[in-house]
């Protein structure tokens, strides 16, 4: 009797564990992703898949919620419309993907590489973009409130219409962005370098100065 106890408590355990994080990728679909790179609509949440080679996979529309995609290559990946909330995607390089309306809700991209990914309309609220480097990124009415861009460098940045509402742009690099209606009310630009950025109007703080923006 002491033994069936031990070995219903060693299953069931484990397996309220699995349920509790909300996660269960498809094999199948992990599978076809890892043979054919094509996977749109896929089941790959909090599958792992760190430094994984994905360059030019496509996977449109695919959950990948809570997925470890640590120092993964992403780059010309398709991933428009994909969920990565609460994904790690540390060191990742997504330089040139495409990832228009994607989710990526409190998703760590600390140290990532953005080198002309499309963002546009990406959900990136509370994210950690860490020294993540983005030149000539497209974030075009991106959600970023919330989000630390504590020395993240997106110089040539195109952010018109983004929300960086009480975001952290704290020595932040992004000359020559184009801000052009940005709301960037509550945003700490300590020590950030705005040189040649193009600003929003009715927004009281200027290129250069120290502290929180204000409408």
């Amino acid at each position: 009797m002491k033994k069936l106890a031990l070995f219903v408590a060693g299953f069931v355990i484990p397996l309220f564990f699995f349920i509790g994080t909300g996660y269960g990728f498809n094999a199948a679909d992990l599978q076809r992703l890892k043979t054919t790179f094509r996977c749109p609509g896929c089941d790959l949440s909090g599958a792992g898949l760190k430094g994984f080679n994905l360059s030019r996979a496509r996977l449109v529309g695919a959950n990948l919620a809570g997925a470890d995609l640590t120092g993964a290559n992403l780059s010309m990946a398709h991933l428009n419309n994909a969920d990565f909330s609460r994904c790690d995607l540390t060191g990742a390089n997504l330089s040139e993907a495409r990832l228009q309306y994607a989710e990526l809700v409190g998703t760590d991209l600390a140290g990532a590489v953005l080198d002309h990914a499309d963002f546009t309309g990406v959900n990136l609220t509370h994210a950690n973009l860490l020294k993540a480097r983005g030149f000539h990124m497209i974030l075009r009415g991106a959600d970023l409130s919330g989000a630390n861009l504590i020395n993240a460098v997106f110089e040539h940045a195109t952010m018109r219409g983004a929300n960086l509402s009480g975001t952290d742009l704290t020595g932040a690099n992004i000359s020559n962005a184009d801000l052009t209606g940005a709301n960037l009310t509550g945003t700490n630009i300590s020590g950030a370098n705005l040189n040649g950025a193009t600003w929003p109007d009715g927004v009281s703080c200027k290129a250069g100065s120290v502290g929180v923006c204000k409408k």
